[in-house]
């Protein structure tokens, strides 16, 4: 089982190989609020790491890695993400972030722009405006007050699937069992530090200092971080484009998998 030690933590990660071999530039994927890198492994994983070494890992205090009771933002979680890159002796990446992990991403460009090759924002934002502060407010406080995982699970569900995709009965009792039967990856009183982190989170007066050509993503239909966001990001970041897919809400990249991968794969390699 893999593990670096990061700032006295340990830090679980998995470097998944590909065909290119060393010469392909490595691609990290940050993952957002309240999940395990395991969220990586079924869609992603696989046509990523054909092309680029692809490493994945849990941030602290979630699933496998050590975390501590301190309070933490966007900043310190991009500390850790350079320990780990320091620790496998990863000098340049890809870096592709989801939602919080996109704000992980933004803060790791704007701190160490020498340790990015290429930037993708997924569902994301520079700031959070009213709503979603209070939105993110009552996630935690509903956590810290132990509101049963199985609900936790359904109100972020409606604020991250599209409609059709909520639909499909069957699917969505998969997704609750995922995040409640299964080894729960975060904690209650964690998944409140997270969303306190992300409504700390503030880029928006540095995203012109952002050096790195980007790819920023979302789904049409996503209300949790709707298009106005990502346009705001597109708009203000110097060597930023924006792509809006059709069909997806917030968790595009598994509502719209196979085009998502298509789309950034051929991002990495222009």
């Amino acid at each position: 089982m893999p593990f670096a030690e990061v700032g006295r933590r340990q830090v679980y990660y998995e470097l998944h190989g590909a065909a290119g071999g060393s010469e392909a530039t490595p691609l990290v994927l940050i993952m957002g609020m309240g999940g395990s890198c395991r969220g990586w492994l079924p869609l992603q994983v696989p046509d990523f790491s054909q092309r680029h070494p692809t490493l994945i890992y849990d941030h602290r205090g979630v699933g496998k890695s050590e975390g501590g009771d301190e309070a933490f933002g966007t900043g310190d979680l991009a500390k850790d993400l350079v320990g780990l890159l320091d620790a496998l002796g990863i000098a340049r990446a890809h870096v592709l972030g989801a939602f919080m992990g996109g704000m992980v991403a933004q803060e790791l460009a704007l701190r160490h722009p020498a340790r990015i090759d290429k930037l993708v924002l997924v569902g994301t934002f520079a700031h959070a405006d009213a709503k979603r502060r209070m939105l993110l407010e009552d996630w935690a406080g509903l956590a810290e007050r132990g509101t049963p995982l199985e609900a936790m699970a359904r109100k972020r569900l409606i604020w991250t699937l599209q409609d059709e995709t909520l639909e499909q009965t069957d699917l969505i009792e998969t997704m609750v069992e995922f995040f409640t039967k299964q080894d729960v990856p975060v904690s209650p009183e964690l998944f409140a530090r997270q969303c306190r982190a992300c409504i700390g989170h503030d880029a928006r007066a540095r995203l012109g200092e952002i050096p790195h050509p980007t790819l920023v993503l979302c789904g049409r239909h996503d209300q949790l971080t709707p298009p106005k966001f990502h346009r705001e990001l597109a708009e203000q970041i110097p060597q930023a484009r924006l792509v809006i897919f059709d069909y997806g809400a917030h968790m595009v990249m598994v509502e719209s998998a196979e085009r998502f991968n298509q789309v950034v794969l051929q991002f990495l390699e222009e």
